[in-house]
């Protein structure tokens, strides 16, 4: 090798091979760009976002039961329902992430209606004539003044969607995959990242929610807007280390080109050569931002749009309506891929659902009292789920991987699937404990005839088992998918994918709603007060649990059968 050669090998390996580009658009050098230099304003944004979307929703069921004279089924409902929203927006943030604006300009754009909607919700709370006016007995909401509320609320719900499906992928594209040492960095990357968000969320389940509870709901919601604008300062700061990987143009339209041009080639027959089927002859895909995929032999009717006929091309140029490549076609087919694993996660988001709601308002009715002088705000259990992410995340990266690792020889120590269905079992289990006591609960209270008392003598800390549970699940869960559908995503769809795996959340809190709304339905049918009144001391709460935790372990089975019929990407 020539002196000529030697530094052209030595400069191909200062730049990242997965089609990474700097702030001002050229080659991504490898020293000055990406790793942990730049994830640590990617983890500062996010651990600042974090603060401000739960110092907002925590404790948001008891907002609008206080203020705004909402039942504890209204409430839920409400809250669930938002929620769900917050998860189904990011499907419009991916879109226009991989076609059109890329990930770091749609988290900058996005950040400014997340502001916007802080600041009416705050306006909503504080300014007299917006925010309801009470007094001794209770407060008395307008229509108008509900409806300033909600504004605020779904802006935030639109604003979250530009960052939902963005931060992670941004982040995870600060590592080259091609790069061996990267690669196992971008792991890591995952579990830290789960575990930035969650210090947000301990200092506003806990700081933020006393402040709403004992000072106001002005200073309670006005504190998360100014985190949130934090959080975008913060951001911009770290633009000159960020490797940004370029838009691939409309998914949808990619999409649609193979199903459109599959079906006019319905009656071809697909060669035994798959050699023979359309793929461009360069290094790269024609997809601006992705990498070549190899051809795989599932949903064989979509190699149709690949196989070339002379009447496909026009002047020399392929029509996409009638010819796709094979990475197109691949595209489409690992999204297809993804959708039975998806669907089955959504049991999963639908107990999750549960610590906005029915945990605290099984909260309510307990014990609050801690020492002479405080109160436990029923919201602040959270802390515990929190606390324990905090605990298990490091533990499961620094020490369980490790050992897990000598038994099963995957470098990560459990395969994604399987580290998500651990997370499945955890979440059950999470459920049982509620209900087991909630049955204690109801016993003390017939036993003491304490039908309307507004507490009864139990304390709220008897909830933290189901809290910390429902946390680890999370390290399991929620981390394991996050990294399973970033690295089973073509590259030119990966905040698509992140936004379909949150969406199991969206439909998640949908879904608690329709199972609430059809429980309410049945159990307060012929005069009956059902399993969950305005007062919960009447009703049977207990059972709700139980419902979750039999559809929840259905689900599981079919996640195994699923999962046990996955086939990875190669090199994941």
């Amino acid at each position: 090798m020539n002196i000529m050669e030697s530094n052209d090998v030595e400069e191909d390996g200062l730049y990242t091979e997965d089609g990474t580009v700097d702030i001002n658009n050229q080659p991504a050098n490898k020293l000055k760009t990406g790793g942990w230099k730049a994830c640590r304003f990617i983890l500062g944004n996010e651990c600042c976002e974090r603060l401000a979307y739960y110092g907002m929703s925590t404790n948001l069921v008891n907002y609008l039961q206080t203020r705004f004279n909402q039942g504890n089924t209204t409430a839920a409902t409400n809250v669930t329902t938002w929620s769900g929203t917050c998860y189904i927006t990011p499907l419009l943030g991916a879109f226009l992430a991989d076609s059109y604006l890329g990930r770091y300009w749609t988290i900058a754009t996005f950040s400014i209606i997340y502001v916007l909607g802080m600041a009416v919700l705050t306006f909503s709370a504080t300014i007299p004539g917006i925010k309801p006016a009470c007094d001794s007995n209770g407060c008395h909401p307008t229509s108008a003044q509900t409806a300033a509320c909600f504004v605020g609320l779904y802006l935030i719900a639109l604003g979250t969607g530009g960052i939902k499906p963005c931060v992670s992928s941004f982040g995870a594209d600060q590592f080259d995959d091609n790069d061996e040492t990267e690669r196992i960095k971008k792991s890591s990357f995952f579990n830290w990242f789960y575990f930035t968000v969650n210090i947000g969320s301990l200092i506003a389940s806990s700081a933020l929610v006393w402040i709403q509870t004992n000072v106001g709901w002005g200073w309670g919601f006005g504190i998360p807007a100014v985190a949130m604008i934090i959080a975008i300062i913060f951001f911009f700061i770290g633009s000159r280390w960020y490797r940004l990987q370029r838009p691939g143009g409309s998914t949808i339209t990619r999409i649609s080109q193979v199903i459109v041009a599959a079906c006019r080639k319905s009656m071809l027959q697909v060669p035994d050569d798959k050699s023979l089927l359309y793929e461009i002859e360069d290094a790269e895909a024609n997809i601006r931002g992705s990498r070549k995929m190899p051809h795989t032999h599932q949903l064989k009717f979509l190699d149709k749009a690949a196989i070339e006929r002379e009447s496909d091309h026009r002047k020399g140029w392929a029509n996409p309506w009638k010819l796709c490549t094979v990475t197109q076609v691949e595209e489409l087919k690992s999204l297809i891929h993804l959708l039975p694993i998806w669907a089955s996660l959504i049991a999963f988001a639908t107990v999750y659902s549960q610590m906005s709601t029915m945990f605290v308002l099984q909260g309510n009715t307990m014990d609050q009292q801690v020492g002479p002088h405080f109160k436990m705000p029923s919201a602040s259990l959270s802390i515990f789920d929190t606390l324990s992410i905090i605990f298990w995340a490091p533990v499961y990266d620094s020490i369980l991987v490790p050992i897990v690792r000598k038994f099963t020889g995957h470098r990560q120590g459990f395969t994604q699937l399987q580290r998500v269905g651990i997370g499945l079992v955890i979440s059950i289990i999470s459920m049982i404990v509620a209900g087991i006591l909630e049955v204690v609960r109801l016993h003390m209270v017939r036993k003491n005839n304490l039908y309307d008392a507004e507490t009864v003598p139990i304390s709220i800390f008897y909830q933290v088992p189901q809290y910390f549970l429902v946390g680890a699940a999370e390290v399991f869960t929620n981390i394991g998918q996050m990294e399973f559908f970033y690295g089973q995503a073509p590259d030119a769809m990966r905040s698509l994918c992140a936004a379909l795996q949150l969406t199991t959340n969206a439909l998640g809190n949908y879904v608690s709603t329709l199972i609430l709304l059809i429980v309410t339905k049945i159990t307060t049918s012929n005069g009956s007060i059902g399993w969950v009144p305005d007062n919960l001391n009447r009703g049977h709460l207990d059972y709700y649990f139980w419902l979750l935790s039999v559809l929840s372990l259905i689900n599981f089975f079919v996640y195994l059968w699923l999962a046990k019929r996955y086939t990875y990407k190669k090199g994941t």
